[in-house]
C-alpha cells in the first residue's frame, strides 16, 4: 500500500547557509573587513515557511541613521502570524551597517547607499554593498518594502512613496494603509530604480525622524507590512485587519523654503492641512526686530517639516503634498491614529 504524502518544500540557501522549510535562521552575508580587521556582514533573518508562497523582503537603515525601520522589523519578527508563514520572508533590519554604528546617514567614504545601486563587485564600498544587497536579497524576491525616515532634524508624516507607473506597487501601497501615498518617480541610483529593472516592485515607507523613535510611525509601519504580507498570501491571521482608511494619493509635493535666515517659529506641524498663502511659520532675527513670514505656495497636507529652529536662507522647512481633498486627508490621519492606538496586536508582550 502506497502512502500519499506531500513533498516537503525545498530549503532556502543564502550565503552558504541552508535554511530548511518551517524554520528561521539569521545569516551574516560577508561584506568587508574594517581597518582594524573587524569583519563586517549584512545580517539577514530568513523565515522559510513550510508552505509554498512568494518570497519578499523588508529592509531598513539603507541610510544608517534611519532607525525607525530597525524597530519595525524587530517587532515584526516577533508577530505570531509569521510562525505559520507561506513562502519566504527576508528581514534585513540594518543594510548600511557602517553608517548605523557611527550614527551616520552615509558610508565611511560619505557616499549615499541609496544613490549607489545597482553597484558593482569592484567599485567603492557603497557600490559593493549595493551590489551584494541587490543580488543576494532583492533580486531573489517577488516584492519588497524598504523602510526609511527623514534625516536628522527633520520629520516625516508616515507615508508610502511609490512608482506611479507600476500597477503592482500601487496595489500594495493601497493595502499598506498609510495616511498618504505619494507618487514618486524613480531616481537613478536608488534601490527602487534598481529593483524595478529586475521587475521587483518595492514600496518605500517614510516616517519619523533620523536617530529617533516615534511610536505612531512604528505602529503604522508594523501594521502596514503585515497587511501587505497577508494580501500577498504569506500570512492568514484574523488579527491582521484591513486598513481603516483608503489612503489618499498625492499627485505631487513640494518644499516651502526659508525666504531668509534666522530663527524659525513653526506654526504648522506634520499632518496639518493648509491653504495657499497661509502662514506656516515666521523667521526673525535674534532680537525680533525683523520678521519674515513663510507662506504656503500651494494648499495641501503637511507631510514633513524641519525640527531645527535655526535656519539659513533656502533651507527646506515644510513639505506639502498636493491632494484632491486635503481636509479629508487630515481627518484620515485621526482615524489611523485611533486604529493603531487601539489595536490589540500591540498589547502582546512578544511584539513590544
Amino acid at each position: 500500500m502506497t502512502r500519499n504524502t506531500k513533498a516537503k518544500r525545498p530549503p532556502f540557501e543564502i550565503a552558504g547557509t541552508v535554511v530548511p522549510a518551517g524554520t528561521r535562521a539569521t545569516v551574516g552575508i560577508p561584506l568587508s573587513v574594517l581597518s582594524d580587521h573587524t569583519p563586517m556582514t549584512l545580517p539577514v533573518q530568513v523565515i522559510h515557511g513550510r508552505r509554498e508562497g512568494p518570497v519578499g523582503f523588508v529592509s531598513a537603515a539603507v541610510h544608517g541613521d534611519e532607525i525607525i525601520g530597525v524597530e519595525i522589523i524587530r517587532r515584526l519578527a516577533r508577530v505570531a502570524a509569521l510562525r505559520r508563514l507561506s513562502g519566504t520572508l527576508l528581514l534585513v533590519p540594518i543594510v548600511n551597517t557602517f553608517g548605523f554604528i557611527s550614527h551616520s546617514r552615509y558610508l565611511p567614504d560619505r557616499r549615499d547607499l541609496n544613490r549607489s545601486f545597482p553597484g558593482s563587485e569592484t567599485g567603492s564600498l557603497a557600490s559593493q554593498l549595493a551590489h551584494r544587497f541587490l543580488n543576494d536579497v532583492v533580486a531573489r524576491c517577488d516584492f519588497g518594502i524598504d523602510l526609511h525616515s527623514a534625516a536628522v532634524n527633520r520629520e516625516n508624516l508616515p507615508q508610502i512613496r511609490v512608482n506611479p507607473d507600476d500597477a503592482r506597487s500601487m496595489d500594495l501601497a493601497k493595502v499598506f494603509g498609510a495616511p498618504v501615498i505619494i507618487k514618486s518617480p524613480l531616481r537613478d541610483g536608488s534601490l527602487r530604480s534598481a529593483a524595478h529593472k529586475r521587475e521587483v516592485p518595492v514600496l518605500v515607507y517614510e516616517a519619523g525622524e533620523g536617530l529617533r523613535f516615534d511610536e505612531f510611525s512604528i505602529r503604522v509601519g508594523v501594521k502596514g507590512v503585515l497587511r501587505v504580507l497577508q494580501y500577498s498570501g504569506m500570512t492568514a491571521s484574523r488579527s491582521i485587519k484591513a486598513a481603516a482608511i483608503e489612503s489618499p494619493v498625492a499627485r505631487k509635493s513640494s518644499w516651502m523654503r526659508a525666504p531668509a535666515g534666522g530663527i524659525l517659529r513653526a506654526l504648522r506641524k506634520s499632518g496639518d492641512t493648509v491653504k495657499k498663502g497661509e502662514v506656516l511659520g515666521i523667521i526673525s532675527d535674534p532680537f525680533g526686530e525683523e520678521e519674515t513670514e513663510v507662506a504656503a505656495a500651494t494648499g495641501g497636507l503637511v507631510i514633513g517639516r524641519t525640527n531645527l529652529p535655526v535656519v539659513n536662507q533656502g533651507d527646506a522647512l515644510f513639505h506639502v503634498a498636493i491632494l484632491p481633498a486635503p481636509k479629508a486627508a487630515g481627518e484620515a490621519i485621526d482615524v489611523v491614529e485611533q486604529d493603531v492606538g487601539n489595536d490589540p496586536i500591540f498589547d502582546e508582550d512578544e511584539i513590544l
